[in-house]
């Protein structure tokens, strides 16, 4: 028989790791989580939480801790070149129907990891978490997974959890090197992301602002302080200008964004000067990842390491925190502390995490990679944008919600969030 408390080894210390740590921890299993970077990454822009991934974080327990560091964003407007606004989306703050542009439930990607980071090890037994290493290498043998860590140690576990974002490591060393990656890559797409000094001015809101430059490039910036503001730089351009910079070489990363928007119009002098100077400078080739499976053996994915939708879908954190809670829950079925363990209990549990989520994970990205193209058809030039400018402020003006507009589903027909009872006990 399989031993009652797993030993579970999860790389990555984000979102998806995380949540995954605080599920299985609370069922008594032994968590080890690893992180590459030297602590905890409480850092990054803003995210939301959508659909199911609500109705996840209340069963956490966490909704009224949410609420207490939730990002201040009151919605949505879209301006022109000169700043004028041309249509205003109010974030739905009723507590229930679909949310608008802006989330009822937003907050700074780094204050999200602290939250599940803090009610992970406040568990009767938190996981032990080990930064500043990762996986170097690992083996199946007979039901366990012998680990190489790149600091040289080596360990023995039930089971590994690659959950180390959309590049991730360990889901290129479970595929094995002759086997594709399964990223597709959504050539000339980027995304760039840092956050600005810029003082609130007396009578302004705490808005996101949309802002649209002729050759397909967008900017958003979204305030969250009294002292800065985030950007997002978004462009679909000739591939090669981003795909021959070496991914993370930020100088170059900021010349060739820089070239792009130069002459963008709106306040796009200021956001260049400031991303020149930034410390927090991301840049961002967009894909999905799409695998024919997430687990081998021993081995499984979550979040972005598994199911990458991009940030097309609005959907990329919903997502981990439900796949972080249906890959739990049915480890917690099949191999439960507290009751008779199946045989091939992991197996079983990967097999229907899977079943019971791949649903879900393949409408969020159903159509993203087909219809990156023609959602920057119209801002390719000025009249084009003139013409988005005017049907957004129609359906500003009329209250349409456009969320799904910009491919944002937030449920799926027929598909209900499975329940885990076992999962709801102390």
């Amino acid at each position: 028989m399989p031993p009652t408390s797993l030993r579970v080894l999860i790389s990555g210390g984000g979102i998806a790791g995380n949540a995954l740590a605080f599920w299985l921890a609370r069922q008594g299993h032994d968590i080890t989580v690893v992180e590459r970077f030297p602590s905890l990454r409480a850092t990054g822009l803003q995210l939301d939480l959508r659909g199911p991934g609500i109705e996840v974080l209340r069963r956490m327990g966490l909704k009224e801790a949410f609420r207490a560091k939730a990002a201040p964003e009151q919605g949505m407007q879209v301006v022109d070149k000169s700043g004028r606004r041309r249509a205003y989306f109010p974030a739905n703050k009723s507590g229930s129907g679909k949310q608008s542009l802006t989330s009822e439930f937003e907050m700074m990607r780094g204050d999200m990891c602290r939250l599940l980071y803090d009610a992970a090890r406040a568990g009767k037994k938190p996981p032990q978490f080990v930064f500043g290493t990762s996986i170097d290498s690992f083996e199946q043998n007979n039901g366990t997974v012998e680990v190489r860590f790149e600091d040289g140690k080596t360990d023995q576990f039930d089971l590994v959890v690659g959950a180390d974002g959309q590049w991730s490591r360990t889901r290129r060393m479970m595929l094995g090197t002759t086997a594709p990656d399964g990223m597709q890559r959504l050539p000339g797409l980027h995304m760039s992301y840092f956050t600005m000094p810029r003082p609130i001015e007396k009578g302004e809101e705490y808005l996101a602002t949309s802002y649209m430059a002729p050759g397909r490039r967008g900017i958003m910036t979204r305030r969250h302080s009294p002292h800065e503001i985030q950007v997002l730089l978004s462009c679909m351009t000739n591939p090669d200008r981003l795909e021959n910079v070496p991914k993370g070489d930020v100088q170059r990363e900021k010349e060739v964004m820089a070239g792009i928007f130069e002459g963008a119009g709106w306040i796009t002098e200021d956001i260049i000067k400031s991303m020149r100077a930034a410390d927090d400078f991301y840049c961002e080739r967009l894909g999905l990842v799409k695998l024919q499976f997430w687990s081998s053996g021993h081995v499984t994915l979550v979040g972005d390491a598994a199911h990458c939708p991009t940030v097309l879908s609005g959907m990329g954190t919903t997502c981990a925190m439900v796949g972080a809670y249906i890959l739990a829950g049915e480890i917690g079925k099949y191999c439960g502390v507290n009751n008779d363990n199946e045989p091939n209990g992991i197996e079983m549990a990967l097999k229907c995490y899977e079943e019971k989520f791949r649903p879900f994970v393949d409408r969020m990205q159903e159509g993203i990679a087909e219809k990156a193209e023609s959602q920057w058809a119209m801002s390719g030039s000025a009249f084009g944008i003139a013409t988005l400018n005017f049907l957004m402020g129609v359906a500003s003006l009329f209250r349409v919600n456009v969320a799904s507009i910009f491919s944002i589903r937030e449920s799926v027909k027929s598909w209900n969030l499975p329940e885990y009872e076992h999962m709801l006990q102390d």
